[in-house]
């Protein structure tokens, strides 16, 4: 991987504050709002997925054929297609589960305690130990895997 430039973290910092503000602003970092979303009571969560990926769709497609690489990493521009196998489908689930129990999806409850919501701890903290659990749980799955091909 190319050196990063000095100014790498700094900026995905204030890229985070910025997201967090328009999750704030827009109130969909209250999980009264997104789970009256889930329930069709208020439809203004779609409004606010479509202009984000608006203006992500337009970035991804119009910065390749601008530039060669990222500005700040020097990487080169590529897709990175995932297989979508049994794990993305578990992963989907559980998120979708998550998401429908504690009315918020990862990023939006970070910001949530920006407006106060201190109660999202508890999702935050199960977002923790789901990560870590998944983490431990591949961990051992490719150390068997590799012990069983170390075998043959």
């Amino acid at each position: 991987m190319a050196d990063r430039h000095p100014l790498f973290k700094p900026l995905v910092f204030v890229g985070g504050l910025i997201f967090g503000f328009g999750l704030g602003f827009s109130h969909m970092a209250r999980p009264e709002v997104v789970l009256n979303f889930l329930t069709f009571e208020d439809l203004g969560l779609p409004f606010v997925m479509f202009g984000a990926a608006v203006v992500s769709g337009v970035a991804f497609a119009l910065l390749p054929r601008i530039r060669d690489t990222a500005p700040l990493t020097g990487d080169p521009y590529e897709r990175r297609l995932k297989p979508f196998d049994r794990n993305v489908l578990v992963g989907g689930a559980v998120f979708g589960v998550g998401w429908g129990l504690s009315g918020i999806c990862p990023g939006a409850a970070y910001a949530s305690l920006g407006v106060g919501n201190v109660t999202i701890l508890w999702a935050l903290g199960g977002m923790f130990v789901g990560a870590y659990a998944q983490g431990y749980w591949r961990s051992r799955s490719e150390a068997r895997d590799a012990a069983r091909a170390g075998a043959d």
